[in-house]
C-alpha cells in the first residue's frame, strides 16, 4: 500500500460538464502517483457522495486512513463548515477509519502557474509587450467570506507582478465588482487590451455567468480544468497533510540548547 488513500473532494454541480472535468483531474493525479489509491466523492448534486465513497472504503479496508483533499482554491465555508461537518459525521458513523482533511489548494505559485497556462493558450499574453499592454480580470465564484475575498486580492497582486498591465479581481456571485464591470474598468485604466481568467477549477453555473461578463473582452481563457500544474499541486498538498509533524526541540538544561 503506497500510504493513506486520497479522497478527492468536490463540490459538485448539476451541470455534467462539471464532474466530467473533477473525473479528468483524478486521472491526471493518478497519473503522476500510479502506486496511490485515489478516490473521488462529490458534496452535492453528483454521485459518488463522499459518505458513499468512505463508506465503501471501510467496507474494503475497516483501518484505512485517509486524506480528504477539498478541490477548493481559498478557505471559505466548503473548508471550514461544510466539509468538516460531513468528515466528522462519517468518522462517527465508521470509528475504524483514520480521517484527515488536507488544506485547501490556494496560494500557490502552481495556481499562478496554471492561469498562466490557461492565459497563453487563449493567446493572452504570450510575450512582455503583449502582458504590458493586456489588462487582466481574475475572475473568481466569489464568497462573502473576508479570508476568501483577501485570497483572490493577493492572487491578483501575484499576477500583476509577472507583467500584466493591470489585475483587477472580480466575482460571479457574493461579491463585488462582477466581471463586467471588471473589464470595463480595465478599459477606463487604458489598458490596449482585456483578457478574462476564471480561476475556477470546472465548468458550471457561475464559471458560465463569467463566461457572460467577459463577453465585451478581447480574451477568454478556459478553467483551471485538468491542467498539470493542478494536479501537482493536489498531490503537494497531499504529501504535506501525510507529513509527519516535527517534534518540538529538546531543551538540554538551564541554557535552553536544543538537541
Amino acid at each position: 500500500m503506497y500510504g493513506p488513500r486520497l479522497l478527492v473532494v468536490a463540490h459538485g454541480s448539476r451541470d455534467p460538464r462539471h464532474a466530467a472535468t473533477v473525473h479528468a483531474l483524478v486521472r491526471r493525479v493518478r497519473s503522476l502517483r500510479p502506486g496511490l489509491p485515489v478516490e473521488t466523492g462529490f458534496l452535492d448534486f453528483n454521485a459518488p457522495s463522499v459518505p458513499q465513497v468512505l463508506e465503501r472504503i471501510a467496507a474494503e479496508d475497516p483501518g484505512a486512513e485517509v486524506v480528504a483533499l477539498p478541490l477548493l482554491l481559498t478557505r471559505a465555508f466548503h473548508a471550514k463548515s461544510d466539509l468538516p461537518a460531513v468528515l466528522a459525521e462519517a468518522s462517527a458513523a465508521l470509528p475504524g477509519l483514520r480521517i484527515r482533511q488536507a488544506g485547501v489548494l490556494g496560494p500557490s505559485p502552481l495556481l499562478t502557474a496554471a492561469v498562466g497556462r490557461r492565459l497563453y493558450e487563449a493567446g493572452a499574453g504570450r510575450t512582455p509587450a503583449a502582458r504590458r499592454s493586456t489588462g487582466l480580470v481574475l475572475a473568481s465564484a466569489g464568497s462573502t467570506d473576508p479570508e476568501a475575498i483577501a485570497a483572490i486580492a493577493a492572487m491578483a497582486r501575484e499576477l500583476r507582478r509577472t507583467g500584466w498591465c493591470s489585475v483587477r479581481p472580480a466575482f460571479a456571485s457574493a461579491s463585488l465588482p462582477r466581471t463586467e464591470d471588471a473589464v470595463r474598468l480595465l478599459r477606463a485604466d487604458g489598458c490596449a487590451r482585456v483578457a478574462v481568467a476564471p480561476y475556477v477549477i470546472a465548468p458550471g453555473r457561475l464559471p458560465d455567468r463569467i463566461a457572460e461578463g467577459a463577453r465585451d473582452a478581447d480574451v477568454l481563457a478556459e478553467v483551471l480544468g485538468p491542467c498539470p500544474e493542478l494536479a501537482e499541486l493536489i498531490v503537494h498538498r497531499y504529501e504535506q497533510a501525510v507529513r509527519p509533524a516535527p517534534a518540538a526541540p529538546a531543551v538540554l538544561g538551564r541554557l535552553g540548547v536544543t538537541a
